[in-house]
């Protein structure tokens, strides 16, 4: 299906994408945030952002910056413009950062418009499986999130950093971004548990039940070294194939 045929069949018209990117720290071993790491000669975010900017019905992306990032500006982004919107604004945690850029909406947003966010880490995140997304959430009264299955036998540890006890991983799901939901619940569910890891996790607390959407491998959160080898042979893959 065409961009054309999904927008015009699509009752999902206008969404908004958050993209937190407050961090000033990195676990890589290097002085610059996580998010302006080099990667295959762009900053990581700008990876997630031009996938984000190439669905249609994505109208704007907010991207949620620390108050005092310098890193920002030193970068083109030219490409992009057309559909960014930076706030600087970004909080303490994810959870804040979050709740500031819904904020930052409240004057051009209902409570029944749809909000995504996204990882400014998971940079491999493909257009195609961001589509795939939003239509299996068109229909949805709560929302969802991208998610993988375990295929990993689980261990829980006990004091020592010996096993306790294998976890069954029947029904057991890594959670990954973007997730979904619409603007007033997600604003009142993050106001009512500020420390969450998740939005899922801040509207699984004020009683709802989000929708799991099969998420891709291939969208791996950067977090280690290793990380970053994987995400450029995975753009780089990717590149090849367009």
């Amino acid at each position: 299906m065409g961009d054309n045929a999904r927008l015009t069949n699509s009752k999902i018209m206008n969404v908004t994408a958050l993209v937190p990117a407050a961090g000033l720290g990195t676990r890589l071993g290097d002085a610059l945030p996580k998010q302006y790491l080099d990667l295959n000669g762009r900053p990581m975010i700008y990876h997630a952002l031009s996938a984000l900017a190439a669905v249609s019905r994505i109208r704007k992306l907010i991207v949620v910056l620390a108050p005092g990032d310098q890193h920002w500006t030193r970068f083109d982004w030219r490409e992009l413009e057309a559909k960014l919107d930076i706030a600087h604004c970004g909080g303490a945690n994810r959870a804040e950062s979050v709740q500031n850029g819904l904020d930052h909406l409240s004057a051009t947003t209902n409570d029944q418009d749809w909000v995504l966010v996204h990882d400014a880490a998971r940079p491999c995140i493909r257009t195609e499986l961001v589509e795939q997304f939003l239509d299996e959430l068109e229909d949805d009264p709560i929302g969802g999130l991208l998610a993988q299955s375990l295929t990993d036998t689980v261990k829980a540890q006990n004091e020592d950093l010996r096993v306790a006890r294998t976890v069954p991983r029947e029904g057991l799901w890594r959670a990954q971004t973007p997730q979904m939901f619409r603007y007033g619940m997600l604003k009142s569910a993050l106001k009512k548990m500020p420390d969450a890891t998740d939005e899922s996790q801040a509207i699984e607390s004020a009683g709802h039940a989000p929708k799991l959407v099969a998420g891709d491998s291939a969208n791996l959160k950067v977090t280690f070294a290793t990380d970053m080898i994987l995400a450029r042979i995975l753009l780089s893959e990717e590149a090849l194939r367009r």
